[in-house]
């Protein structure tokens, strides 16, 4: 495929009928779908996702991203004209300061206060584009104490459907709150096949990357070297990049689950692709021709078309193969997004 063409959002589109898209969770997680591509025979399977044990071998690292969705959707009141603002909360600048997306943000001027209830109202400090804004949160209390009464599950604008279960939108293994979207990969797991991993030999380590509502922006520019990448709080241990190095170095297979473990571990990687004890923001964009430096397998869902997530994965499979395996999931009408299906890229 030419340079151009790669570098083309336009390239990156399927099409999707909006019956596929997931509206809830399967139950019981590890129920949904798993369709898996064998790169080196190039073929493809349609499996169960607890079926995913018959595709691991002993000595395999499986990389988590433990991060916990906060409840990060608080609507409010304009106090001056009592207009009704939605506050999406990003990412955490300092004790009461917030990147946020705002909707309407027309309504909203530097200096405008927002309240939430009699214990939380927000002002605005300064305004970007696509509604995002730093805002300033006025409390008295403990924050996240506040936020967990005041504040609700940020579900994907593609989600119509109330969820029951809040905990259905977070990983069985998520610990460290921050994230405003879950790493949706990771829901598919239970307690029990995570074990049925370790005891076939598998090793479970953990990063942390905080998931940003950025990663539902679209690709605006046709020529996707001109998307602003948004960034990301991410954490990597010196135990976790140890355990890694050493397992590359004996010849083992490094999966992620889910993109964002994939941004940490290459985010973290050097051009040899030895990992080092590293945290910070990463804005790291991974599309075509790409190659992986850590990664050797990528559990993930299906993703929107002309997203930075399917350029992702374009990486590793090729963009004519990534079409092709959408096309066919279609075609076998897999639920995607971020309560859909999962595919199993070794």
């Amino acid at each position: 495929m030419k340079t151009n063409d790669i570098l083309n959002k336009k390239t990156y589109y399927y099409e999707l009928p909006e019956s596929l898209i997931a509206q809830t969770p399967a139950t019981p997680r590890d129920s949904s779908r798993l369709l898996v591509y064998d790169r080196k025979t190039d073929t493809v399977q349609h499996k169960i996702f607890r079926d995913i044990i018959d595709f691991l071998k002993p000595g395999d690292v499986l990389v988590l991203n433990n991060s916990r969705v906060i409840p990060a959707r608080i609507i409010g009141n304009k106090i001056d004209t009592n207009a009704k603002i939605e506050i999406l909360l990003q990412k955490r600048i300092n004790l009461t300061n917030w990147s946020v997306v705002a909707k309407p943000a027309k309504r909203l001027k530097i200096g405008s206060i927002v309240k939430f209830s009699d214990e939380l109202s927000c002002k605005i400090v300064s305004k970007g584009e696509y509604g995002e804004c730093e805002i300033e949160f006025i409390f008295n209390g403990v924050f996240e104490d506040i936020l967990d009464r005041v504040g609700s599950m940020p579900l994907p604008h593609y989600i119509k459907t109330d969820l029951q279960d809040k905990e259905r939108y977070q990983t069985v293994y998520s610990k460290t709150k921050g994230s405003s979207a879950a790493p949706t990969a990771g829901l598919h797991w239970t307690k029990e096949l995570l074990q049925k991993a370790k005891d076939k030999g598998v090793t479970i380590l953990e990063v942390m990357l905080h998931v940003g509502l950025g990663t539902f922006r679209p690709v605006k520019e046709d020529n996707i070297l001109k998307h602003k990448m948004h960034s990301e709080y991410y954490v990597l241990t010196k135990e976790v990049a140890d355990q890694i190095n050493q397992a590359k170095k004996e010849g083992r297979r490094i999966i992620a689950v889910g993109t964002t473990s994939v941004r940490v571990l290459e985010s973290a990687s050097d051009e040899n692709g030895v990992l080092h004890e590293k945290s910070g923001e990463t804005s790291i964009f991974i599309y075509p021709p790409y190659k992986m430096k850590v990664v050797d397998a990528l559990i993930t869902n299906f993703h929107l078309p002309e997203s930075t997530l399917i350029m992702l994965v374009a990486s590793m499979m090729g963009v004519e193969k990534t079409l092709e395996i959408y096309n066919l999931a279609v075609k076998e009408k897999y639920r995607f997004f971020s309560f859909g299906d999962a595919m199993f890229i070794m």
